[in-house]
């Protein structure tokens, strides 16, 4: 299993990928969440996914899509601060240029391989490195996001928590936050499975690399 990032210039070298992407969000907040949301040519899309992200992907050995999420700068638009206002204190996320969006976050948890014995799928946990990393290969030290209850228990039990930014509130059928996570190495390095693989893995300065 390795990481892909597809920033908005190689978005149409990535079709097949991205292509996979869709689908598996529309399993997973469709089929499986059960959250409405729109499925065009069935795959799951959003007025987000026009605002030029990087998309943080998740492949296995045999090139099929496991994991994926969409990352757009803070400064907006953003979902939170359009979609999901009252997750917030005071309704604005008070973003700065060192912030990163993380949106539409997930994982082909039906994989059987994935798990190796341990609590975490091993997607959910490639997913968390990549998007810390390229995150600070790319001058982001926070990612703000909206997530579950259920889903902030896997992040505290990751040694990755969030610090929220507001109450649980009820949307749809499930219970809501928002919060930050750190992008730091020592978030990449609790996270981060013995058999990472990143293109930023292979990079020796990332320092030089800059915002998509």
């Amino acid at each position: 299993m390795r990481i892909v990032t597809v920033p908005p210039d190689q978005h149409a070298d990535h079709a097949d990928e991205l292509a996979q992407m869709h689908r598996l969000r529309a399993d997973v907040f469709r089929g499986r969440l059960e959250w409405d949301v729109t499925i065009t040519d069935g795959g799951e899309r959003d007025q987000y996914d026009d605002l030029n992200p990087t998309y943080i992907l998740a492949v296995s050995g045999g090139n099929k899509l496991v994991g994926c999420a969409r990352l757009l700068p803070a400064v907006g638009p953003t979902m939170l601060e359009l979609t999901f206002p009252q997750l917030l204190r005071d309704g604005s996320l008070n973003a700065d240029t060192a912030m990163i969006e993380s949106s539409r976050f997930c994982v082909d948890t039906t994989l059987p391989a994935g798990r190796g014995g341990g609590q975490f799928h091993l997607a959910t946990l490639t997913m968390f490195a990549g998007i810390i990393e390229w995150s600070m290969a790319n001058g982001y030290d926070r990612i703000v996001t909206a997530t579950d209850l259920r889903f902030e228990r896997i992040l505290n039990r990751a040694g990755w928590p969030i610090a929220r930014l507001g109450e649980p509130v009820a949307i749809g059928n499930t219970v809501a936050i928002a919060g930050t996570l750190p992008a730091d190495q020592e978030s990449f390095e609790q996270v981060r499975p013995s058999n990472y693989w990143s293109a930023l893995s292979r990079t020796d300065d990332h320092s030089e690399r800059s915002a998509a």
